[in-house]
């Protein structure tokens, strides 16, 4: 590989043949298979609570083979339904239940270690690189198993098309004068565009290193082309979210793609809202995305090994710098991973997507910080005996195991997306409640978000109640809990409701308060963290009973 005597300032272009280029992709393909069957392990031992955003996923994808066409997640309009069409496929060829959602994350994320492998393989050089970086990838931090193993409605497809962008981008870059890869590139910037917004801190930095290798290659005429060509294709791949945006005006839709659905969360001044986001990137995401705590709750995992991991993670964070600076054939690719590193962290803390302290949106972090960690071992390895560049990766990945195993053995609440306590629920609870509501004829009331759409899915749509009550402790309340308006109707046409709430004894006190001050009859029943309120003597309605306010 060699520099040219004029290649663009943001393009090195690397174009050995394919003939001399290594393949990656076997490679790829088996540390794909370790980390499907790190999931087969953690998903055998029942790891991951059934959740309420995964239960509208499973929900939509029943709704699809029933002959539904949504556009966007149930509920809001920034993440498109590409999962859950996904997900009805597994159920048209499985059967429906949680398993084939968990297989479609797998196979998804099983598609995100191979193209890393690629990936290092064109960043880095060499094939060793290559599978040190898919090893980190295919055995990741806590964070990472939990959201490529769950469902949220998008994250295992962004972080797939993203890695397929930078794939299709540094094909750009060796030969510009290609339409072929333009188009793909296109079609898969317009659909991750659709299915999830947080694949623009891919498309973003890979735009621009798209524009410049073809101002680089092209003539003036062909390059316009080029541009109608990307735009039309990127059109094609964006189709869902431009019809939806015909129908509904796309205010709305750019709107949530901009975080409304959490802005003001953090409240205050700028300044005191940028040091909040700062703080959640520091503090808590960063300690999320290097493995050291679960992204659920401040608890160091793996102690013995934790100095250790952390300092390492530190070091490849401080050889990046050099490492975007070295102009070898893997120039093009390092920079990418850099620009999306950069666009990532920016957009986490001028956004209000910096309130989220979870460590969701570090998930594409993980990929850089694995190209760049086997960079590093590779840029020490002529100085150290090879098996010290083993044993540190040994050890990162042994870590990040420990934290994997050491977190689903505490289940309640094992791995799972919640991070406010007071919504870690005991699903081993779940079959126990379903009987006790069937047998008692309680199958149409209220209750929180976790528990009404889980609780649809797993009673095949039999059992209906509406997220209508607070689950916070201080009795806040979101209307956009209520995801979904055929079951409201169901619940208010029903001559008879119940009530269900978890975890949450200050709102039992003020039902009984308030059902006693209407006159209403009622009977309970505790159930697991599930409090049911049933048998009541009239369907009194939320609205009437003032829960939503404090006291």
């Amino acid at each position: 590989m060699h520099e040219p005597a004029e290649a663009h300032p943001l393009i090195i272009a690397s174009d050995p043949s394919a003939a001399t280029r290594p393949s990656y992709w076997g490679w790829g393909a088996l540390l794909a298979l370790v980390a499907v069957g790190l999931k087969a392990g953690l998903l055998a031992a029942d790891a991951f609570p059934f959740n309420a955003d995964e239960s509208v996923v499973a929900l939509m994808a029943r709704h699809i083979l029933q002959g539904a066409r949504p556009a966007f997640f149930y509920g809001q309009s920034y993440m498109g339904s590409l999962d859950a069409f996904l997900v009805a496929a597994a159920f048209k060829i499985l059967g429906e239940g949680v398993l084939p959602i968990r297989i479609v994350q797998a196979l998804l994320y099983a598609g995100t270690v191979t193209t890393t492998v690629a990936l290092a393989g064109e960043a880095v050089g060499t094939r060793r690189a290559a599978i040190l970086a898919g090893l980190l990838a295919a055995v990741p931090a806590v964070n990472v198993t939990l959201y490529t193993t769950v469902s949220l409605g998008g994250y295992g497809e962004a972080l797939l098309i993203g890695n397929a962008l930078f794939l299709v981008t540094l094909r750009i870059a060796r030969r510009p004068t290609r339409i072929l890869p333009v188009v793909v590139w296109g079609l898969l910037a317009g659909l991750g565009f659709w299915a999830f917004g947080l694949v623009a801190v891919y498309a973003l930095p890979a735009l621009v290193f798209v524009t410049a290798s073809l101002v680089r290659g092209l003539e003036r005429r062909a390059l316009f082309g080029r541009a109608a060509i990307l735009v039309a294709s990127a059109s094609v791949g964006a189709i869902p979210w431009l019809l939806q945006a015909v129908g509904d005006g796309p205010a709305e839709l750019l709107r949530e793609l901009g975080g409304s659905a959490i802005a003001g969360v953090s409240g205050g001044s700028l300044a005191a809202v940028l040091g909040s986001h700062v703080s959640n990137l520091l503090v808590f995401g960063s300690t999320a995305l290097f493995g050291l705590r679960p992204p659920w709750e401040v608890r160091w995992l793996a102690l013995p090994l934790l100095p250790l991991v952390f300092g390492f993670w530190l070091l490849v964070l401080a050889r990046v710098p050099a490492s975007v600076r070295r102009r070898d054939g893997g120039l093009t690719a390092r920079r990418l991973l850099a620009g999306m590193v950069a666009t990532l962290l920016l957009g986490f803390v001028f956004s209000p997507f910096g309130a989220d302290p979870s460590g969701r949106y570090f998930l594409p972090l993980s990929i850089p910080l694995a190209v760049f960690a086997a960079d590093l071992l590779e840029s020490i390895r002529p100085r150290l005996p090879g098996a010290w560049a083993a044993a540190l990766v040994s050890v990162v990945v042994g870590y990040n195991l420990w934290g994997t195993v050491e977190t689903a053995r505490s289940n309640p609440p094992g791995l799972t997306t919640q991070f406010d306590r007071v919504t870690w629920i005991d699903h081993r609870y779940d079959a126990a409640l379903m009987d006790f509501l069937e047998a008692n004829g309680a199958e149409r009331g209220y209750t929180n978000y976790w528990v009404a759409y889980p609780l649809a899915f797993l009673s095949e749509e039999q059992l209906i109640f509406v997220p209508r009550l607070p689950y916070h402790t201080d009795f806040r309340y979101t209307s956009r809990d209520d995801r979904y308006a055929p079951y409201d109707e169901a619940v208010a046409g029903s001559p008879s409701v119940a009530y269900i709430t978890t975890s949450h004894p200050g709102l039992d006190a003020r039902l009984r308060t308030a059902f006693a001050g209407l006159g209403v009859a009622y009977r309970e029943q505790r159930i697991g963290d599930y409090q049911v309120f049933y048998a009541l003597s009239s369907p009194i309605r939320p609205e009437a009973l003032d829960l939503a306010e404090a006291p």
